[in-house]
């Protein structure tokens, strides 16, 4: 009985260990869009650059959040 408790409760922790691990992306994006969007509004004529660069950007931060919900399988 007490191994399938153990179980139980591993479970829960991994997770919320994923939620607190998705903050931390969701703040990056976030951060990214905006001071995106901010340089946009300074300087429209490189928007496309700066959209281009920002699409990259977000990617990679996706790749942070598609680890941690990895993860969450693996332990």
């Amino acid at each position: 009985m007490d191994i399938i408790t153990l179980a139980a409760v591993s479970g829960n922790l991994s997770i919320l260990g994923y939620g607190i691990a998705a903050l931390g992306p969701a703040l990056g994006l976030g951060i990214a869009v905006g001071k995106t969007v901010e340089s946009m509004a300074r300087q429209p004529e490189i928007s496309g650059q700066l959209r281009t660069t920002m699409f990259i950007g977000l990617a990679l931060i996706e790749v942070l959040a598609l680890l941690g919900f990895v993860a969450l399988f693996i332990a």
